[in-house]
């Protein structure tokens, strides 16, 4: 099968890509709750003839194209869910859904999960060895990929590689991106409460003003990236909300923090615990105040794997016939394919999807993101030539 024939059948499917994310783009769905997604894509996946197996791990759905001969298996993946912000957008295909959107594009990767799926299903059974398409649920901090994991996913048959796209804004139309290695950070939770003493705003040495604590708290959190760690290793620690005091007129007696810390290294992630319990306990210990610390692990590191990173660069220039690819830069943002790249070696790359149109440059997350829907067609090929390159080279 040349490459020219699958990018050419993964162009021919550009109309029904569009009209595919456009609806899902309508009706988005939060994570755990895709359960119109998860109907259309099952579906559509009967519809062609794979082995389904559906709610694995909540609303996943897994579809099966199994080869004449036993072999490797290879799982693609893309995610389901959307995020709990308005959209913003003019257009016929914004959200229905008020304070949920696909702001992520995450109906994008559905779509050309769904294109890959037809396309390597009319080209019949591999000759040895599978393909797995996983729509997975609730990777926008619900850890849906381990609860398909824990599900089973990566088992019966099991599976010995994946490969994961994200759309990006960042990157021209027709581009690609790629980490070799450390791709995404480990994003972890951070909760934490001030407990002071509550008094008059006019006599504040009869109390123990938990904002002030709060403050000096927040600016100490700081020098953990700059001074007690190795400047080499980036660290973020972030916090997003702040709440506590009832008046102006009076000292709060306790303040409320939620944040997040991320690394892109498991040795750093590590020590960060004792580091943020060493400076917080510090500070509060010297203004006399008490505190509630909570620290949460959530998404690993996301590590590529060498080879497959590989398999896909080379794959990219069979498909377009020149080098289309950069390595980038890892990303701090967090990305649960860390838990599948725990279990078996992965690859997740970046495709572009801006172009001149200031509409399409919005970034990941923003109220008015949009994506060149051009690009799709390009993911469906690069899924599917991933795929069959990797069941055919043994």
């Amino acid at each position: 099968m040349s490459m020219d024939h699958i990018l050419s059948l993964a162009q021919e499917l550009g109309s029904r890509l569009t009209g595919w994310r456009r609806d899902l783009h309508r009706h988005p769905e939060l994570g755990y709750q895709e359960t119109r997604t998860a109907a259309i894509v099952t579906e559509h996946l009967r519809n062609l003839g794979l082995e389904i197996t559906t709610q694995v791990g909540g609303t996943g759905v897994v579809g099966l194209l199994r080869g004449e001969q036993d072999g490797p298996t290879i799982a693609l993946r893309a995610d389901m869910d959307a995020l709990p912000i308005q959209d913003l957008k003019e257009t016929e295909y914004r959200s229905q859904n008020a304070g949920v959107a696909h702001l992520c594009g995450h109906d994008a990767h559905t779509s050309m999960l769904m294109g890959a799926a037809e396309l390597l299903t009319g080209l019949g059974k591999p000759q040895h060895g599978n393909i797995k398409f996983i729509f997975q649920p609730a990777e926008e901090g619900l850890a849906g990929a381990k609860a398909m994991i824990d599900d089973g996913v990566l088992e019966n048959p099991k599976v010995d590689a994946i490969a994961g796209i994200h759309m990006f804004p960042g990157l021209d139309t027709g581009t690609l991106g790629v980490s070799k290695g450390v791709a995404f950070a480990s994003t972890d939770s951070l909760k934490l409460k001030i407990i002071g003493k509550g008094g008059h705003a006019a006599r504040p040495q009869e109390g123990i003003d938990a904002i002030a604590v709060s403050a000096q708290v927040i600016s100490a959190l700081q020098n953990i990236p700059s001074r007690m760690v190795d400047p080499l290793e980036p660290v973020v620690i972030t916090i997003g909300t702040i709440s506590g005091g009832y008046m102006g007129a009076a000292l709060a007696p306790e303040v409320e923090m939620v944040g997040t810390v991320r690394t892109l290294s498991a040795g750093v992630r590590s020590q960060l615990p004792s580091l943020i319990e060493q400076v917080v306990s510090g500070v509060c210990s010297s203004f006399g105040a008490g505190y509630e610390l909570s620290y949460g692990e959530g998404y690993p590191i996301v590590l590529n794997d060498e080879d497959m990173v590989d398999l896909m660069t080379e794959t990219s220039e069979q498909l377009l016939g020149r080098k289309v690819w950069n390595y980038i830069k890892p990303s701090t943002g967090g990305e649960d394919f860390a838990f599948y790249c725990e279990q078996v070696p992965g690859v997740f790359f970046r495709l572009g999807s801006g172009n001149a149109d200031e509409s399409t440059r919005y970034p990941l997350h923003h109220p008015k993101f949009d994506l060149d829907e051009t690009a799709l067609p390009d993911g469906v090929a690069m899924l599917s030539a991933i795929a069959l390159n990797f069941v055919n080279r043994t």
